[in-house]
């Protein structure tokens, strides 16, 4: 089972940018898609970006040349690189697996943008 530390949140202006990190257990992360999700107050949780072990990568449509995903394998971690960031974006940040598994949720990151 893979556990998750997320970090690298904060409060950033609307146009800034931020990186979140996501520190993964495992010897066998490589193998893992993984995913970045987010959860707005009063809202569902939603997948925001996944990239395969192969290194394909997709993401939700109001996020598409804002967000990018990417992973380093060697160091068990999946990044989301934030920029041009948006009021909407504010929420509570978490990654896991793609598809999420229910024991691997960690204690997410808050981001808040402020207009």
């Amino acid at each position: 089972q893979v556990q998750v530390v997320e970090s690298g949140g904060g409060l950033v202006q609307s146009g800034g940018s931020l990186r979140l990190s996501c520190v993964a257990s495992g010897s066998i992360f490589s193998f893992y898609a993984m995913g970045w999700y987010r959860q707005a107050p009063g809202k569902q949780r939603e997948l925001v970006a996944a990239i395969t072990s192969g290194l394909s990568t997709n993401y939700t449509d109001s996020v598409k040349g804002r967000f990018t995903i990417s992973r380093d394998n060697a160091r068990n971690t999946v990044y989301l690189q934030m920029n041009s960031l948006k009021p909407e974006d504010t929420a509570v940040y978490y990654c896991n697996r793609e598809p999420p598994r229910r024991g691997s949720w960690g204690q997410g990151t808050q981001v808040t943008v402020s207009s």
